[in-house]
């Protein structure tokens, strides 16, 4: 499954629509998530059956498409599960309870309400709405694929406009030459992240060096008068500066995630738990900056796709432990270099993590090293003899 997505340009009056059709989209999933507060033993194909009443009870809601208002029921029932799930695994701290949402900013549609045109330059909406044809700007990877095995478009408003993501049922494989290569990673914040072959790739802080600029249009917001139409234009050129930022950090980190699963065949990396790590509030811009768990999503998809090996560690010591003797040397965040005491081993500090991540990796994959021959495998791991992966600790 793959996600394609174009820009829509059309007139005021057709966004306008797809306001409503977004609004109704909302108040559908809100609806779901009260009847399921209000009812015990509520499930998925009873906030399905909700949909048709409510279709009936309201007209404007009759208006969006059937499988429109199933497809809200289905982010409603999704929020509900996770909030189960968490639940069951017994998560420490807060479980996700579900929230009803204010500012909605999508609606999915499924197989029916709209129409693609055969050329794949225009799309046509034909739920009550009626919200017309737009045209596709950018639409060149349509045309390599039937509308049968279009499953969803999901149409979204961002701050510069209005866009259609289109959901498309293929399976994305590719085949490259094995580079019988092994690397641990260290993700940090001076390094984005160190690797055991001694790559560095440097930390872009992408909103730091945007900071000044948001600082400026937000203190241009405030001094709008609220409601007006110049406050208006003002949140519009802040939402757009910080939708630029975003943009950047995420094509940074797709082009650094291919390259680094295109460059190895087996890929250790920290298993961060991000969410716990924000909670430093000396340290949670930057680290929301680094966008770790963007990236590591990125390693996971890549990985899929090449065939490659990712293995994610338990982030415990690997600091601290020296990879040469094993034994731990106590660290501030402030030391930068690893000096080990008891045998003289000195090196960065990321670099020393990398090499007992990769380590660590190793082991939980079931392979173990074998100087400069390669790598043995047993039970499950037997596929993966045949990618030559070495581990050369003389790199260190």
């Amino acid at each position: 499954m793959i996600v394609l997505e174009t820009k829509l340009r059309g007139n005021p009056t057709q966004f306008a629509t797809l306001d409503d059709a977004i609004r109704t989209a909302q108040f559908i999933r809100n609806k779901c998530l009260r009847y399921w507060m209000d009812h015990k033993g509520v499930d998925q194909y009873d906030l399905s059956k909700l949909c048709a009443v409510l279709a009936k009870e309201f007209e404007w809601a009759g208006k969006l498409n059937s499988m429109a208002r199933q497809a809200s029921a289905e982010r409603a029932w999704s929020a509900i599960k996770q909030f189960y799930d968490n639940c069951k695994a017994k998560k420490p701290r807060k479980k996700g309870f579900p929230r009803f949402k204010k500012n909605c900013r999508s609606v999915e549609y499924k197989t029916t309400g709209w129409k693609l045109s055969e050329d794949r330059k225009h799309l046509t909406f034909t739920d009550g709405f009626e919200a017309g044809t737009f045209l596709l700007m950018g639409a060149v990877d349509l045309h390599f694929y039937q509308i049968s095995q279009i499953k969803r478009i999901r149409v979204v408003r961002r701050a510069d406009g209005y866009y259609a993501q289109f959901c498309i049922n293929v399976d994305r494989q590719e085949t490259i030459q094995p580079t019988g290569k092994a690397v641990g990673i260290d993700l940090g914040l001076k390094y984005f992240y160190k690797a055991t072959d001694g790559t560095e790739v440097e930390n872009p802080k992408f909103l730091r060096k945007s900071e000044r600029k948001l600082k400026q249009l937000q203190r241009r917001v405030s001094k709008k008068q609220k409601g007006s139409k110049n406050r208006r234009k003002a949140v519009n050129r802040l939402g757009r500066q910080h939708l630029k930022v975003s943009r950047q950090r995420k094509d940074w980190v797709v082009k650094q995630a291919r390259a680094l699963v295109m460059s190895s065949d087996f890929i250790a990396y920290e298993d961060l738990q991000v969410r716990n790590m924000v909670r430093n509030h000396h340290l949670a811009k930057s680290i929301s900056d680094a966008s770790w768990s963007l990236f590591v999503d990125w390693v996971k998809y890549y990985a899929q796709i090449f065939g490659k090996v990712q293995q994610p560690v338990p982030p415990q010591n690997t600091t601290i432990d020296c990879f040469d003797c094993k034994r731990p040397v106590q660290k501030t965040l402030s030391t930068r270099t690893h000096v080990c005491p008891h045998c003289g081993s000195v090196r960065c500090r990321d670099e020393n993590a990398a090499w007992n991540i990769l380590e660590k990796g190793l082991r939980l994959a079931g392979l173990s090293t074998v100087g400069h021959t390669g790598i043995h495998a047993s039970g499950q791991n037997d596929r993966y003899l045949n990618q030559g992966i070495g581990l050369d600790k003389s790199a260190g």
